[in-house]
């Protein structure tokens, strides 16, 4: 269990924004999430308008590749929970979470108790941890397919909620990104709505 914490921004210019994390954070390589979100067989992901800003409880089961600065590469399936919040912006989350060493064999498992993968989402990008004064935040310039580019900010030490958000202002006005292009809505609920354009920039 963990208390994660993480924003999202658009972004525009995503070789400029590359470089700037590049310069200011350590980086530590690429990487691929396939995600499929289970929801009970018939559930519906949001109702239209008097919808929650967050959608309702389900499973995340991800299928993730990285390659590590230096080459290395590791591969593995993680299921994740979760119960959060939304307050400006910013997204707050009890995670749970584990792993499993077969994924097909765990998705039959749940469409057998009646689930059913609602929607699915596909994002490559490049990671950095940035060492702030304050404490650490990971960076990811996330490309996600059928939306586009995103700048995501993750904390998950239990510092204090207001003082990661500080710490997430902090660095995005260091990146020269207005708070005005923060995007508060889940990629699930966007994607579920069909919002946003396809774009084929390629993680190199």
């Amino acid at each position: 269990m963990a208390l994660e914490v993480e924003l999202k921004a658009r972004v525009d210019d995503p070789e400029t924004l590359k470089a700037r994390l590049s310069a200011m954070g350590s980086y530590l390589g690429t990487y691929e999430k396939d995600d499929a979100y289970w929801l009970p067989a018939q559930g519906a992901l949001f109702a239209g308008e008097g919808s929650p800003a967050l959608p309702p409880p389900g499973l995340r089961v991800r299928r993730e590749r990285n390659i590590r600065e230096g080459g290395g590469v590791s591969e593995h399936v993680l299921v994740t929970w979760k119960t959060g919040k939304l307050e400006g912006g910013v997204e707050i989350n009890d995670e749970r979470e584990f792993n499993v060493s077969d994924a097909a064999l765990f998705e039959d498992l749940l469409e057998r108790l009646g689930l059913e993968p609602v929607i699915r989402k596909n994002k490559q990008g490049w990671a950095w941890n940035c060492l702030r004064e304050e404490g650490p935040v990971r960076a990811e310039l996330s490309n996600v397919r059928g939306l586009g580019w995103f700048l995501e900010l993750e904390i998950t030490e239990k510092t204090g909620e207001g003082d990661m958000r500080e710490r997430f202002f902090s660095l995005l006005e260091r990146l020269e990104i207005p708070r005005d292009r923060i995007e508060s809505r889940p990629y699930t609920l966007m994607l579920a709505a069909g919002y946003g354009a396809d774009t084929n920039g390629a993680v190199q």
